[in-house]
């Protein structure tokens, strides 16, 4: 046994055990892990932006044993199991794949890519073969509006729906801003609600095109704003002055030091 099925394996025996034995364990159903698994997943994904190595390991450990926990539930319905559920997904991998691992329909021939972008192409075309009614069907309707956001562009750009250039994208962005400045302006509370979210779609949009992520790029901003705002507070509270006490020119004083630092 390889060292890595040797640990797959060690992890496996433990989750038979604890659902055997442990109350607490044995008490689990899919839906009282669901929003626990998605408190790791975001767990996860904290530790990757702040690039914290062993944190990044122990989280992925976190969510490895809630994938072993689903299906051992499902294993005790008789429905499937981890087995299953990894030789699901190779089957998939590999049909998705036919640039390396060949065409089925065509004899096994290698599809030939050119860069990423057709391989992006392929994988939505081959997704559809599956029984997809939609290109956009296989995005999750609970994921948070921007990331939906960036899936969507992402996923209508793999069948070729998307802008040719950058400067067509900004130019969107500015007619956008300039419709929600009207309405703003005009008082049309729920005409700005609407091209507010248009603005905030064509400007993901050109991120997209910047290769910038806006998710990432909008939490580095929160912790950013989190640390010069906590700075701002313990200074004040050192020379004894309370924020809500004071004026905004004096806060910004502490806030420009922060920003310095």
């Amino acid at each position: 046994m390889t060292k890595r099925a040797e640990a797959f394996e060690r992890l496996a025996t433990i989750m038979d055990e604890l659902r055997a034995q442990c109350p607490w364990d044995m008490k689990q159903t899919m839906e009282s892990l669901r929003h626990l698994t998605i408190e790791e997943t975001f767990e996860l994904a904290d530790s990757i932006l702040d690039k914290d190595s062993p944190e990044i390991k122990k989280e992925l450990g976190d969510i490895m044993l809630h994938l072993l926990f689903y299906a051992k539930i499902a294993e005790e319905k008789k429905e499937f199991d981890i087995a299953d559920v990894i030789h699901a997904q190779c089957d998939k991998l590999i049909f998705r794949h036919p640039h390396i691992y060949g065409d089925p329909e065509n004899s096994g021939q290698l599809v030939k890519v050119k860069d990423e972008e057709e391989v992006k192409r392929n994988w939505e075309s081959l997704k559809l073969k599956e029984g997809n009614k939609s290109v956009l069907g296989g995005v999750p309707k609970s994921l948070p509006a921007m990331i939906k956001s960036m899936r969507i562009q992402e996923k209508a750009r793999g069948v070729g729906f998307d802008w040719e250039k950058p400067e067509q994208v900004w130019e969107k962005v500015e007619e956008e801003l300039n419709e929600f400045k009207v309405e703003a302006e005009s008082g049309n509370d729920e005409k700005a609600f609407e091209e507010f979210g248009d603005l905030l779609f064509s400007l993901i949009n050109y991120a997209r095109f910047k290769n910038i992520n806006p998710e990432e790029a909008l939490e580095r901003t929160n912790k950013k704003f989190i640390k010069r705002f906590q700075y701002l507070e313990s200074e004040a509270g050192k020379a004894g002055k309370k924020l809500n006490e004071m004026t905004l020119a004096e806060m910004d004083v502490y806030w420009n030091e922060a920003k310095k630092l």
